[in-house]
């Protein structure tokens, strides 16, 4: 699996943190018939940097930003899409093995995937402990 670095600039600073916005592009954003398509799709995210001196960095400044380990961009995608797959085909196999409808089946599958994403939120301060950024500084 290759590194995950996005370039990014920085928007805020406290103490200890530094805030970074990078443009996260779809798979789709690369595709030569995206224009055509309409799928093809890029948003901003902030990511929040734990650094050891918030004073070298500027607002503005760009930077790069990176997982701090391989493995923890395995642990991203299973949180994000391995285990909510998981809880909606467990749910509605369940619910279709103990005789509910299909419909109700699949209204189970999306509640436990609300419920899943509820319980992710809420736990974001223990996700931070797994899935930290570091920041490289450019030079020019």
């Amino acid at each position: 699996m290759a590194e995950v670095k996005h370039f990014g600039e920085v928007v805020r600073i406290e103490t200890g943190k530094v805030y970074v916005r990078i443009t996260v592009n779809s798979a789709c954003s690369e595709c030569h018939a995206r224009g055509v398509c309409g799928v093809g799709e890029s948003a901003d995210k902030i990511v929040e940097v734990d650094v050891a001196d918030a004073s070298q960095y500027n607002v503005g400044e760009e930077v790069e930003v990176a997982l701090q380990s391989r493995s923890m961009g395995t642990k991203s995608v299973v949180m994000a899409y391995v285990l909510p797959f998981l809880v909606l085909t467990l749910l509605m196999v369940g619910a279709l093995m103990v005789g509910l409808s299909e419909g109700m089946a699949v209204l189970a599958g999306i509640g436990g995937i609300a419920l899943y994403y509820f319980v992710l939120y809420f736990t974001q301060d223990k996700v931070k402990n797994i899935i930290k950024f570091i920041i490289i500084k450019q030079t020019k």
